[in-house]
């Protein structure tokens, strides 16, 4: 049974940077949630949030986050900063520029979806996405501990947990 813990993740993995941000996500995170369960021994109505955690596994949303950020990490070159397009030396300046659109295509692509949850995370996060190893590491953690289900959830109350986390670290 062990295996299966240890094989689900890959099956997960493979290419959730494309289908991540589809409605389909959240059958493959039921299926994750069942399997959670059966391999924990719990009932069907336990949550499972804390499972992650005592299992150190993330939840399918959040292995899309993580993904999206490696993918920013990986690609910085490919993206803009607010002060490189407008030259303004304004507080958001080192944030990733998002182009105004109103495009739900664009705004659900790969690159934009990126960049819009990657100007969430906290800027000690930011300033180390040059070492990848690093980087993975401390973005996991940072997952686990907010651990959301919905993106909608996450982009909501995420100044909150900034704040919290940035006292802890």
């Amino acid at each position: 049974m062990d295996g299966v813990l240890c094989i689900l993740p890959f099956f997960i993995k493979y290419g959730i940077i494309f289908w991540g941000n589809s409605t389909n996500i959240c059958h493959v995170f039921t299926l994750q949630t069942r399997i959670t369960r059966i391999m924990s021994g719990v009932g069907s109505k336990s949550s499972c949030r804390n499972l992650f955690k005592k299992l150190d596994v993330l939840p399918v949303t959040c292995q899309y986050k993580l993904s999206l950020m490696m993918f920013v990490g990986d690609n910085q070159k490919n993206f803009q900063t607010n002060l490189s397009v407008h030259g303004l030396d304004t507080r958001n300046k080192n944030q990733s520029y998002l182009p105004i659109s109103s495009l739900l295509y664009l705004q659900k692509g790969i690159s934009y979806s990126a960049m819009k949850i990657f100007n969430y995370l906290p800027n000690n996060i930011k300033n180390c996405k040059n070492d990848r190893v690093h980087f993975n590491i401390v973005l996991c953690k940072y997952l686990t501990l907010i651990n959301f289900v919905h993106l909608q959830n996450y982009l909501s109350i995420i100044q909150i947990i900034h704040i919290i986390y940035t006292l802890n670290f």
